[in-house]
């Protein structure tokens, strides 16, 4: 099919008044990526290409600018005050520069600040498996947008889990690169410290082509290698912790066919798992860092927060400055300390989240929401903590809803990283 027509039927999918569209997609720039479409089919036809992304449908997260317009983060407090930007973000220069056709923002928790993916101002979209639970967050429209046809990759960011998370309970492929590697230049932060950029796909080779671009890299497919002699450590201790049923499941799968295909599986205990939360048990960078993005907003807006992401930027501004001064200085010695840990290992594996997607009704209770909040970011927070980057992969068993196997490797292994995960998506059940 030609971009254009693949374009039209995105549109169509988003447009439906039956379907997630609206609460999926928060602007839709139809003008605009039809001439981006047809530019693209016309490099074709001429034999041109600018790249592995022209013509692909790409969405963005609604705290990427674009030029022009104010860049609204998933709050009605910046839909009303935020100046329109000055230039794209820069990774939506290198998408457009690519030949990538962007033809929506999406959705996404208030300013990116929860697992889970409710949005009170604009909506929840519902989980592509079943609508009555969440997508995941805080990337929550991204997942829904391509499982649903809207596009065929979503760019997200993950500063705990936000792209993964969302990418393992809607059944797609999410990555979570080096953090250095992608500029963050024109995303709205979260954290200074911990914000990363990455896409979602139904494919590891799509995350892969979207991940050279907006790290300006070259691209080469994702070649699968060898699983014999590919050392593979499973993670013990916390990460498997009060695992619900179908995650344990689908994990215990994922892991017996790992070790059936010949890799050499070992089990891992990590003590450094411990340092890190007695090093958060201070208060997190996060919420810290959050704090002092928002806290002029608190004081003049507090009421048009969405209470669960005010909550969280409260407690950050209750963290004195040297505990924060004391949780960086921690946080590097055991960035070094994990990469001299994973020297002797290839990859890690782990459950993406503890726990399938919840229902939209059992989060809107606040004592629930801060449960599930917890049980869906606690694995995928360890990558962003150690300074790692990390893919999930869909795991699905039976007539199941979907979960996740996490595959994470040391800083500035993206690219080996790619290749271990396009060998082992093709074992697992999804």
């Amino acid at each position: 099919m030609s971009c254009r027509d693949r374009l039209e039927q995105a549109l169509a999918r988003i447009a439906d008044p039956k379907g997630e569209g609206a609460r999926a997609c928060l602007t839709v720039y139809a003008a605009a990526a039809r001439a981006a479409a047809d530019a693209a089919d016309a490099r074709a036809a001429a034999g041109i290409s600018l790249g592995p992304l022209d013509g692909a449908i790409v969405t963005i997260k609604d705290l990427f600018d674009v030029a022009g317009e104010p860049t609204r983060a998933g709050s009605k407090i910046l839909a009303d005050e935020a100046a329109p930007a000055k230039a794209d973000a820069a990774i939506v220069r290198r998408l457009r520069a690519a030949g990538a056709v962007i033809v929506a923002k999406t959705n996404m928790t208030e300013f990116a600040f929860s697992g889970v993916g409710a949005n009170p101002h604009f909506g929840t979209p519902g989980n592509p498996h079943d609508r009555t639970r969440v997508p995941g967050g805080s990337s929550a429209g991204a997942p829904v947008a391509v499982a649903d046809g809207m596009c065929e990759i979503a760019i997200g960011t993950d500063t705990g889990g936000s792209v993964r998370i969302p990418a393992s309970l809607c059944g797609l492929v999410g990555f979570k690169p080096s953090r250095q590697r992608v500029p963050t230049e024109g995303a709205f932060p979260l954290s200074y410290t911990l914000d990363s950029i990455g896409p979602i796909a139904r494919s590891v080779a799509d995350c892969a082509r979207a991940d050279a671009v907006m790290a300006g890299d070259d691209y080469s497919p994702p070649e699968p290698i060898s699983l014999d002699g590919l050392r593979i450590g499973v993670v013990e201790g916390v990460p498997l912790d009060r695992l619900d049923d179908t995650v344990a499941a689908g994990f215990a799968l994922a892991v017996k066919r790992l070790d059936d295909a010949g890799a050499r599986v070992s089990h891992e205990a990590f003590s450094l798992f411990d340092d890190m939360a007695a090093a958060n048990a201070k208060g997190g960078i996060a919420p810290a860092e959050a704090c002092a993005i928002h806290r002029d907003r608190l004081k003049r807006r507090a009421a048009d927060f969405d209470p669960n992401v005010r909550v969280r930027i409260e407690r950050g501004c209750a963290i004195a400055a040297a505990d924060y001064v004391d949780m960086m200085r921690e946080r590097d010695r055991l960035v070094r300390a994990m990469d001299a840990r994973l020297a002797g290992l290839d990859v890690l594996v782990m459950p993406t989240t503890a726990i399938v997607a919840p229902t939209i009704a059992e989060v809107a209770d606040e004592k629930v929401f801060a449960a599930r909040n917890a049980a869906l970011l606690r694995n995928t927070s360890i990558v962003n903590f150690f300074d790692l980057c990390a893919v999930t992969l869909p795991v699905k068993p039976a007539a199941k809803l979907p979960a996740g196997l996490m595959l994470a490797a040391r800083n500035g292994q993206d690219h080996g990283l790619f290749r271990i995960a396009a060998t082992i998506a093709p074992l697992l059940p999804a």
